[in-house]
């Protein structure tokens, strides 16, 4: 079985795993205090350009949404998301459970729209009976989205004014946030994203590393006090130099590290995927440049696919057709790529 469902279904890039290895025996204070963990911040502000962030390891996306998200809202607010977004659809609740409500807007892409965003805030702020209703205390997207889709440069600076206007902060979960970087069709930095953002984490669970997500905190509000969130959330990882040596791993080289080189892999193949898909005149559901694909595919294909192939069946478009999510990885290979492509 040759598996396109997601993109950690492998373990982890054998450099990273050799960094591990060859550090097994050092002793470090724990709780990322120790040196690699200093050294893997030193290097996100390089490449962040920003010396003034603060910066902070845990392991996986779900306890990086909660914790930013609950350390940030007072206890009558919510915060905005698409309905496709990630902490509205595959978190089981977690930020419902911290006593937060997920106020969705409907998205056709994944993408917030700036339009939607700004009504809902207007209506709130007019509402003659707000105090009754949830506040609007916070934007979250992702980028990429659950869709594969991306902001550009100018939709992400039209958020953040309305954020900024409104006097919430904007909250970016880059669980992918590498694959969105080397698409084709991006126009951001993480530079970029450092300053149009309050805050942000660069994900790497699902870009080569074991586990682990850098959370950078942007804006000096909400910098106070974070890691006794992280504690009480159960996110303050005990050897947390294993977060630590991963990002250094991943970021040693800066943009021409470890981090982009596994992000282009997997979006090259990714493309390939979707190039093939083309010529064979399926339609994709959306227009997605990175390691995800979605392409619309007759069900009795799909059901031959599935002989050889893991992969996810997203929507039903109609009787007869479903779009379907293939999904590339670090660890992809040219192989198993072309023949995914034969079997297409």
């Amino acid at each position: 079985m040759i598996r396109f469902e997601c993109d950690y279904a492998e373990g982890a890039n054998p450099k990273i795993l050799e960094n591990l290895i060859s550090t097994n025996l050092e002793q470090h204070v724990g709780y990322s205090k120790d040196s690699h963990c200093e050294n893997a911040r030193h290097l996100i502000k390089q490449i962040c350009k920003n010396d003034n962030i603060d910066v902070h390891f845990m392991v996986g996306g779900t306890i990086a949404n909660l914790t930013v998200i609950s350390s940030i809202l007072a206890p009558y607010q919510g915060v905005i998301s698409a309905d496709t977004g990630h902490i509205n659809t595959h978190e089981t609740g977690a930020i419902e459970a911290t006593g937060h409500k997920v106020l969705t807007i409907p998205s056709s892409n994944g993408k917030l729209e700036t339009a939607k965003v700004l009504e809902m805030l207007e209506t709130h702020a007019n509402d003659t009976n707000a105090e009754h209703c949830v506040q609007p205390g916070m934007v979250y997207i992702s980028h990429p989205t659950e869709c594969g889709t991306t902001y550009t440069k100018a939709e992400l600076t039209a958020l953040y004014e309305i954020c900024q206007k409104y006097n919430i902060p904007l909250f970016i979960d880059g669980a992918r946030l590498g694959y969105a970087l080397v698409s084709e069709n991006n126009d951001l930095s993480l530079q970029d994203i450092t300053n149009l953002s309050d805050v942000f984490y660069i994900g790497a669970t699902k870009i080569g590393a074991l586990f682990g997500e850098a959370v950078v905190i942007t804006n000096d509000k909400y910098k106070k006090n974070f890691r006794y969130m992280m504690k009480q959330k159960g996110g303050l990882l005990a050897k947390g130099r294993f977060l630590g040596i991963q990002f250094e791993t991943l970021f040693e080289n800066g943009e021409n590290g470890l981090y982009f080189e596994m992000a282009n892999h997997a979006v090259g193949l990714a493309m390939k995927i979707r190039k093939a898909c083309e010529e064979k005149g399926y339609k994709m559901l959306f227009d997605s440049k990175t390691n995800q694909q979605f392409p619309i595919l007759p069900k009795e294909k799909i059901a031959n696919l599935h002989e050889k192939f893991a992969f996810y069946e997203w929507l039903a478009v109609d009787a007869n057709n479903s779009a379907v999510r293939f999904c590339t990885s670090w660890a992809t290979s040219q192989e198993q790529v072309d023949e995914l492509i034969k079997n297409l």
